[in-house]
Formats: C-alpha cells, structure tokens, sequence
C-alpha cells in the first residue's frame, strides 16, 4: 500500500440504533482503545455482547471463565460475555502429548536463541491444532451469538485481539535490549526477526492480530446473510497502526514509530480488510495514532508522537478549552520545566537526521538502528525527568484524549465507512475533541 485514506470530516451517519447488537470481539481489559467504542455503543442503547479469551489452568490447559469471573467480566464490559474461550495465537497449543512452541522455547537462553533452530514441521502441527481449536469455539460464539440478534437489526463487530509474544524468559531480556537498549546495551531489531525465535513470533503475531479478523468475517458469515435478508446490516472494525500524521515544521506529516515488530502482521490485517471489502463486506481497519497502555510501555519512545497533539489541540481552534489541557500538562512539570521547552525538544527530535531518515511510508515497518535508539530513548528519558511524577506523565493526559477522540470517530464513521484501510491522524482527532468540548 503507497497511498492512505485519511478521515479528514467527523462523520455524522448514524445506522445504529436501540436494540441493535454491539459485539466486542476481544476480552476488554484496563482502558484501551476498545473502551472509546463501547461507550458510544452505550451512549446509543445498542445491546453490548462479549466474549473472553478465557483463562489457562495450573496445567496451561485453556478453560471458561469461573462464574466469579464472568460477573467481573461481566460488570466491566456492561454487557453479557459468551463463556466460550477465544484465545488467539498457537504458542501454547500442540497436538495431543506433544510439546507445545512455547515448551520448544524453553531451553533458549540470552547467549544461545540467535542460533537455536526450532522443527518447523512441527510448529506448523501446533499452528494448525491452534486455528482449528479457535475455529471450532468461533462456531460456537456464533452459535450463541445467533440468537441474540434480531432480524432486521444491524450489528458491529469490533475485533480488538493483537499481540502474540510467546511467554519466555529468554525474551524479556532480548525486548530490554531491542526496545529500550541504548550503547553497548543496544541489539538490531533484525536480528529477532532473522531468528527462528523472530519468525516465530511473527508467525504468531499474523494468528492473533490480522488472521483472527478473518476468522470473524467468515464465522459470522449466516448472521450477516440472515441480517441482510431482514433489513439489516453487519459491519466489522479492527484496529490497526501504520504510523500517525502530527505536526512536524507546521503541517501535518507522516511519521510512525520504530521498531514495531508487530508491523507486517498489521499490514496483512489490512489485506484482509481489503479482500471483505472487495466481496462487498463492510470491514474497516482504522490506524491509529500512538498512545501510552500498558502493553506499550516496553517500546520507549513511541509516546513520543503524542506530545505535538497540544499544538494540533490548537491549531483546530480549540480556544479557551485547549489552553485548559496545556495549564493541565504544565502543572505536571517540575518547576523550572516548560510545555514549550519540551516542545522544542520534540520539535528537535523530529528535526533531526535520523528521524527523518525514518519517515519512509514505502518502506514501513524499517528495522532500528543505534543512531535512533540513542536519539528515541534519550529524548524519552530526557522527558521523563522533567516531570515531577514519574507515574504522573504528560502522556497519559494526552493517550486518554487521544482515547475519547478515537471512539465516536470509528463508531460514526463505520455506518458508512469511505474505505477498508483508513488513518485517524492529529488533525482529526483534534477536530473531534474540539467539537465535544467546545461547540
């Protein structure tokens, strides 16, 4: 893909009503992304089903949720949760009595794993078990699902399942370094991803991110059919990252954050976003801007992209309400410290050589280097220290408006989506917390 289609206007198509269906594919866990569209799905009285990816015994066999469980779950979500498991990705999944990936992973160590070789053979044996056993409980939400949909009503299933990073050890120590090693501490990106730990990983990152949305096109394939041969209609969202536009020398520009070792498996949800558009089935993949969660905490860095919001906050003629979250950012600066000093700092950083260098559309996702390890995580320390409260950061004000722009903005536009790929940039979610703040 060398082009994009950016969500320029809000949208104002509102296809959802009372009593239609909102299906959250994916457990919701803490504040994320997913929060934004169950809100405004609250907000218009459509009826909120869940599932959960379900819970791993002392054995590591996958089991339901406990009914203690489900009734946490349950009052997070606001809605019901179908108790069937729906954990994606095939790491600890291996056909009967044989060792899992994640048990051929065990002997790795930090010294060794760039040499350890795994039998593919049998990883395509566990990848295989893994798809079907996520298959066959898909048919059974499903199932389930088809009796809680009305004919004629419309429903919109919010696929919200990424990550895949078997749990070993060994991989802890290797991320320090990757993500967050400066110097001689510095590792290449590229040399996780010429592993077989590395392609692993990938291989496990394109189950959980990209393959379980197709999986959900076509699981739900009779409800969708029987929806619109009663009036309704089903759409699908899932949300992607393919780097942000944020102000950089006044306009807003392309940049993305790197090394997102997640990037290809992104890049193939798009496809298949594409392909269920292509058979006339609404499914859109909005690429969203960087924020802070926890999951993304071990990139240091990727917050970065975050900080030039204040100035979009403006720029989209945020007035009187604006200069409120810029007084609420200064304040959590250690005296002497400045919203404009650090500004220049990002200014400088985006300014910079390296940085430059990476704001590469075409070639997307690029692997790191130690020019940009030493400049990225330097400038994020730097920042860091100008607060006075480490767990009290610019950034986490700024993720969580980043998070309410987002939902209505997926949500409204969904109804009639432009595109099957499309970005959410600053200057549009600056325009949508403009409008709910100020007008």
């Amino acid at each position: 893909m060398s082009s994009r289609v950016s969500l320029r206007d809000i949208p104002k198509t509102n296809i959802f009503r009372k009593g239609d269906v909102f299906v959250l594919f994916g457990e919701l866990f803490g504040r994320g992304y997913a929060n934004g569209l169950v809100d405004e799905a609250r907000k218009t009285g459509m009826t909120i089903v869940g599932i959960t990816v379900g819970r791993r015994d002392e054995n590591n066999a996958l089991r339901p949720l406990t009914d203690e469980e489900l009734a946490v779950a349950e009052a997070n979500l606001g809605g019901r949760i179908i108790n069937v498991p729906l954990m994606a990705g095939f790491d600890l999944d291996a056909p009967a009595g044989e060792p899992t990936p994640t048990d051929m992973l065990g002997g790795m160590t930090l010294k060794s794993w760039q040499d350890d070789k795994l039998d593919w053979a049998h990883i395509e044996k566990c990848r295989v078990a893994g798809v079907q056993r996520f298959k066959n409980s898909v048919a059974k939400v499903m199932a389930e699902l088809d009796g809680m949909i009305p004919n004629g009503s419309n429903v919109f299933f919010a696929h919200t399942m990424a990550g895949g990073i078997p749990k070993v050890k060994v991989f802890l120590a290797i991320a320090n370094r990757i993500y967050k090693g400066q110097g001689e501490r510095f590792m290449s990106s590229r040399s996780l991803l010429d592993s077989d730990l590395g392609k692993l990983i990938l291989m496990n990152f394109d189950e959980v991110t990209a393959n379980t949305f197709q999986y959900l096109i076509e699981g739900s394939a009779a409800i969708r059919a029987r929806l619109e041969n009663t009036g309704g209609q089903a759409r699908y969202t899932a949300y992607g990252y393919h780097g942000t536009e944020i102000l950089i020398d006044g306009g807003y520009q392309w940049q993305t954050y790197t090394n997102y070792t997640q990037g290809q498996a992104k890049m193939r949800l798009e496809r298949v976003a594409e392909s269920a558009w292509a058979e006339g089935i609404k499914a859109t993949v909005y690429n969203c801007p960087e924020i802070r969660t926890n999951s993304s905490d071990i990139f240091v860095g990727v917050e970065l992209s975050l900080f030039p919001l204040l100035n979009a906050l403006k720029r989209e003629h945020g007035g009187a309400w604006a200069d409120s979250q810029w007084q609420a950012c200064h304040e959590l600066l250690q005296e002497g410290s400045t919203l404009e000093g650090l500004l220049q700092k990002i200014d400088a950083y985006n300014a910079s050589d390296v940085m430059t260098g990476f704001r590469n559309f075409e070639a997307w996702p690029m692997d790191n280097s130690r020019e940009l390890a030493d400049l990225m995580i330097g400038t994020s320390d730097e920042i860091t220290q100008m607060h006075k409260d480490r767990k009290a950061l610019v950034t986490d004000l700024l993720s969580a408006l980043v998070l309410e722009g987002t939902g209505p903005l997926m949500f409204y536009e969904t109804s009639a989506p432009a595109a099957p790929v499309i970005w959410l940039n600053h200057d549009i979610i600056a325009k949508q917390l403009v409008e709910r703040h100020c007008k």
